[in-house]
């Protein structure tokens, strides 16, 4: 919505003559810049909401229609066709001959290294150490003789003149040469200093004073004005699109209105109280009879052909019997099992026999 409205200003405190001036209160250059900014702002937005109010509705539609499904089936298919290849091969190829070659390195390299290192190297290594132990202490007393011949020669012979050459020479001269360099050094600081003294004013004259100028009596009036310009048109634009938004809104739902009740609605109507009658009408009178018929049809067709493969069966053992007679009997087969061993009584345990009673 167009905001026409000015912020209120401040109320005068008690004991002050003017009223305090707001920061942010809203000159007659943004009220004039911002009727015609909003209009004409809302009259190009509107359409550009819409269209991307549809583009949206599409790009869902597409992606939950076809992106989604397609992704999905690329996803199974790449799976199968490189994932489950390629883990197949690693688990199965790959690991089991890393396995085989890791064995036959170990075996062919490992462990003779470790025997060659163990019972070769170590004692060979133990005794050249023990060699150069013994040859790197002679050398040692040899260089600590020689060092110490060397040393005293260098210090009478290098170090003692050059440190009178140094003490003696060397420093009254560089005392001299930097008294002198600082004295050349102080007339060449008077002299840049008037130098840049003269470029500075120069500078700030030419240069300087004008270009504050040109900045505080044009730039930064033109930046002003440009500001405000640059805050209404986005100030614009945000209630535009927000205001197209909402009639994007009720378009969509005038038009998804007129859809259900021209199409979704009637055709509803039409499965519901025709459609649906006509197929269950078709079911019962039609289908139902015509499966029953056919389950029939086919619980006959599966007699009949047990019948006949039973007559087959019949007819074939006894032109069998008529052509080799009747089988054989089968002989049991002795397994030679072991008997059970009789059920001991009484008797047999306390070792006395029965005998039949006599009569007195």
């Amino acid at each position: 919505m167009v905001d026409l409205e000015k912020a209120p200003g401040v109320q005068p405190r008690a004991g002050q003559g003017e009223p305090v001036r707001r920061s942010d209160a809203e000159g007659c250059l943004a009220v004039a810049i911002r009727i015609p900014v909003r209009i004409v702002v809302l009259v190009l937005v509107v359409p550009v909401r819409m269209v991307w109010d549809a583009l949206v509705v599409a790009g869902r539609f597409l992606r939950d229609a076809v992106l989604r499904p397609v992704g999905r089936a690329l996803a199974w298919l790449g799976r199968a066709v490189f994932v489950w290849p390629l883990v197949a091969l690693w688990r199965y190829v790959v690991v089991p001959l890393a396995k085989g070659v890791g064995w036959l390195g170990r075996v062919l390299l490992v462990v003779p290294a470790v025997w060659l290192y163990r019972w070769v190297l170590t004692p060979v290594g133990h005794g050249l150490a023990w060699f150069f132990t013994r040859v790197g202490a002679g050398l040692a007393a040899v260089g600590r003789g020689l060092y110490a011949a060397l040393a005293w020669l260098g210090r009478y012979l290098a170090v003692v003149p050059a440190m009178w050459l140094y003490r003696w020479v060397l420093t009254p001269v560089g005392h001299a040469l930097a008294w002198c360099g600082r004295q050349v050094a102080r007339g060449v600081g008077l002299v840049v200093t008037g130098v840049g003294f003269v470029l500075y004013w120069t500078v700030r004259v030419l240069l300087v004073l004008p270009a504050l100028a040109v900045w505080r009596w044009v730039l930064a009036p033109v930046g002003r004005v440009l500001a405000v310009v640059a805050r209404e048109v986005a100030d614009a634009l945000g209630h535009a699109w927000r205001i197209a938004g909402h009639l994007s809104r009720a378009v969509g739902r005038f038009l998804g209105t007129v859809l259900r009740w021209t199409v979704a609605e009637p055709a509803r109507w039409v499965y519901r109280s025709v459609l649906t009658p006509v197929g269950h009408a078709a079911r019962d009178a039609v289908l139902r009879p015509l499966a029953e018929a056919g389950r029939s049809a086919g619980r006959a067709t599966r007699q009949a052909l047990a019948s006949a493969r039973l007559s087959v069966r019949q007819a074939r053992a006894d032109v069998r019997r008529m052509l080799f007679g009747e089988p054989a009997g089968r002989r049991p087969v002795d397994r030679r099992e072991p008997m059970p061993a009789p059920a001991r009584t009484l008797e047999k345990r306390t070792g006395r026999e029965t005998s039949p009673p006599t009569r007195g």
